[in-house]
This record gives structure tokens, sequence and C-alpha cells, in this order.
């Protein structure tokens, strides 16, 4: 693997031979086998009939199997406003942005992701994600181009040290698709962080050097835009630290590039256990058959999958939105997990809800559907201070030693707390 061979799309050389007894690598070729069986039995699906039209229009004569190749899907990513006109009826908002000079954020959709959007509303929550307007060149106050204080927080370029006993690894600044909204849009998509080997190496010896970390979440960027080789490489090397318990990938490939979930990916994702995977979900239209059948890929091969989902106003802010969509992720074994209020990221007051909103979604998922439907509701701390949960207020006095309690329906109910009562 050479230091040049940094741009994600790439090709890259072969991996290094894997060091697994000849028992153990029989084994892991076994297993590979028959999830390559289940594979190809239990995730075939359907395509959107608005996906197969869009293709049919403007791509016709691509092959479905060129189509469902992901590197061609990254090759033919839509980045600039004249190749957005040829797809959407592009808004004054929209192609204001574009006579700037210095945009906050490259625009980079793939083909299929463009395809779920809508040609004529610009309000469209799809398009209002990842199609930029004159809304980003406006800065609050209170905005930070690095809010989160990663910068401050890393020990060696690309690594974030921010709690006791798990680091943040950013692999990469290429993703396949670009969020308007993203927390790193002050590297993301400008070449500051490439995959190169001597960076990486740093990052893996801070971390081998560091026994209390235990566990590593991969991320950029979008790691899974990385090849195959690649990655099996960096994998290959955490989990010859022998204090590295928990291996984790934060990627939203499965929303917006879900032809990336192949069944060599998923092969080799399965040899690092325990691994699992943090997705990122925004809209119950994301959710298509091509996403239940890259999630479900994932599932087959044992990876525990969580999403994280970011509270956007306009967007998903209303209960039946976000209950529709954790219904979606539970279908698609994915754990609600995290509900993140909005960064304080330069340019992003537009996607911003209040905290009341937040807090009135969450009261709206809990007993009116199933707990494992309803995520964590969090603000990530401005400054570096990590995420803070956030909750409706659920105990409303004391009296005494029993705690005046209220459900769902508002009912309140009397809990005595024996424990206080010695």
């Amino acid at each position: 693997m050479e230091d040049t061979d940094d741009e994600p799309p790439s090709r890259y050389s072969p991996i290094i031979a894997n060091s697994y007894p000849p028992s153990v690598s029989s084994f892991i070729n076994l297993s590979n086998t028959l999830i390559s069986s289940i594979i190809s039995k239990k995730t075939k699906s359907k395509i959107l009939p608005v996906t197969y039209k869009f293709r049919k229009k403007f791509f016709p004569t691509i092959s479905k199997t060129k189509w469902n190749d992901w590197h061609w899907q990254i090759s033919n990513r839509i980045c600039s406003l004249e190749q957005l006109k040829r797809f959407i009826k592009v808004s004054p908002e929209e192609e204001s942005i574009f006579k700037q000079i210095n945009s906050r954020l490259p625009v980079s959709i793939t083909p299929y992701y463009m395809s779920l959007l809508s040609p004529d509303e610009p309000e469209h929550p799809l398009r209002r994600t990842v199609v930029p307007t004159i809304h980003e060149l406006f800065k609050s106050p209170e905005e930070k181009d690095d809010p989160l204080g990663e910068e401050h927080q890393s020990p060696v370029p690309g690594l974030v040290h921010r709690y006791p006993d798990r680091v943040l690894f950013l692999i990469l600044d290429f993703c396949s698709t670009y969020c308007r909204y993203c927390t790193r849009s002050r590297v993301v998509g400008r070449g500051s962080i490439l995959p190169a080997r001597s960076r990486l190496e740093k990052a893996i010896e801070y971390i081998k050097n560091n026994p209390s970390i235990r566990d590593v979440l991969i991320s950029g960027g979008d790691p899974l835009t990385l090849s195959d080789n690649r990655l099996e490489w960096l994998l290959i090397r955490l989990r010859q630290i022998p204090h590295v318990e928990i291996i984790r990938i934060g990627t939203k490939v499965p929303a917006v590039l879900p032809q990336r979930i192949t069944p060599n990916l998923v092969k080799i994702l399965r040899k690092y256990h325990p691994l699992w995977m943090s997705l990122h979900f925004t809209h119950p239209e994301e959710c298509t058959p091509e996403a239940y059948r890259a999630c479900n890929m994932l599932a087959n091969a044992g990876i525990p999958l969580g999403s994280q989902t970011v509270l956007l106003k306009g967007i998903n802010d209303d209960v039946p939105t976000m209950k529709n969509l954790m219904h979606h992720l539970l279908k698609m074994r994915v754990r609600p997990y995290y509900l993140y209020q909005c960064d304080l990221i330069t340019g992003s007051s537009h996607f911003r809800t209040s905290i009341d909103k937040g807090l009135e979604i969450i009261q709206g998922l809990r007993g009116y559907t199933s707990g494992y439907a309803v995520p964590n509701y969090v603000i990530d701390a401005p400054g570096g201070g990590g995420k803070i949960p956030l909750m409706p207020d659920y105990v409303t006095r004391r009296e005494g030693h029993d705690l005046l309690l209220k459900n769902y329906e508002d009912r309140i109910f009397r809990y005595t707390d024996t424990v206080s009562c010695h």
C-alpha cells in the first residue's frame, strides 16, 4: 500500500497476507461460502419505480449491472450546477450558492440518491439534505467551523481522543454524497484527510501505545468508500492490537450508496468481530428496497447495526415522520440509537430545531411505540464536552420518600423509594 494511493475510488495493491492458523482459515472460508449463499437467497429485492424510471430516462445505455456497481456510482456523482440542472429544476436559492467562490462544502450526490430526489420541489426532505442553498452562507453567532472541538482533542492527525476508553479514527475526508449539515464540513471533501499509509500508521501506533483504548470508531468521511483491500488492511492492523476489543464503523453508505454493500465486503467485515456499525439514516424515503437489502446483508453477517439520525428542521422534525423512520429501521434490523440535535456548525441554522421540538418528538414516541424504536436524544456538547442525553421530565416531584411520575399519557403515578427510607 503506497502513500500515493489516496483516492477512495481507486483500486489498491493486494492485501497483506492474513496470519490466521490453517484451521481458522478453513473455518472462515467455509463460513464465507455459507454467508454468500444466505446473501444470494435472502437479500434480492426490487427497486423503486422512481429509481427505475430515473435510470431509464437519464442513463438509458447503462445496464442494471453497471448501475449497481458502486465504482460506477462514485465515478458518476453529480458535483456541479450544470449537472444538477440536468436532473432537477434548480431554484434561485439553490443556484445562488454556486455563484459564491468559497462554497462551504462541495456538492456530491450519487446517481442512485439523486433518483430519490424530487425534481420540482426544493423543499423535498431528501433534496434539502444534499442540494446546497444560499442559507449556508449565513453564520449565526454561536456557530463554529469546529463546534465539537475535535481539532483540540487530536493527539495525532485524524485521531480524536475525547473519551477515556475510545477514539474516533478519521480515515479519509471523502463521502459519496455530502450532507449539507455535516459536522466536519470544515475538512470533508477538501483533500485534507487522505488514507495515506504513513498517516494511518501514526494513528495506529498511538492506539497501540495507549492500553486504555478498547474501542475504535472508524469514520471520516465515509470509510466504506475505501477499497476492500485498503479497508481490510486497516481492520487487520487494528485487530493485531490486543487491547482493542471493539471496532465500529460509521457510515451513510446503506442510505446513499447501498450498492457498496457487496458479498465480498460483507465477507471481509465478518472476519473481524466484534465489529459494529453505526448507520446514518435521516428520513423514511431513504429506506428503499436497496437500503433494506444492504442492511440485511450486514445483519446476516452478524454485524450489530445502530442508527444515528440528526434532527433537522422541516425534514424529520415531527412525530409521524420520525416514528415512520424508526419503524423502518427496526424492520431493517437497525436499532435506533441516537437522535442528534443538529450541531452548531457554520451555516446550519436553517436546519436546527429547538430543544423543545426534540423533547416533543421523544415524548411522542415513548409509550406510543416499542421502546426499541425510541432513540437517545442527545446534544454533542460544544467545545468537546461529549454527548449529553436529554429526556422529557417524567419525574414531576418528590413527596417524602415517594416519587410522583408522569407516564406517556400524562397520568400521575406514585412510586415509593424504599431504599431512601433506611
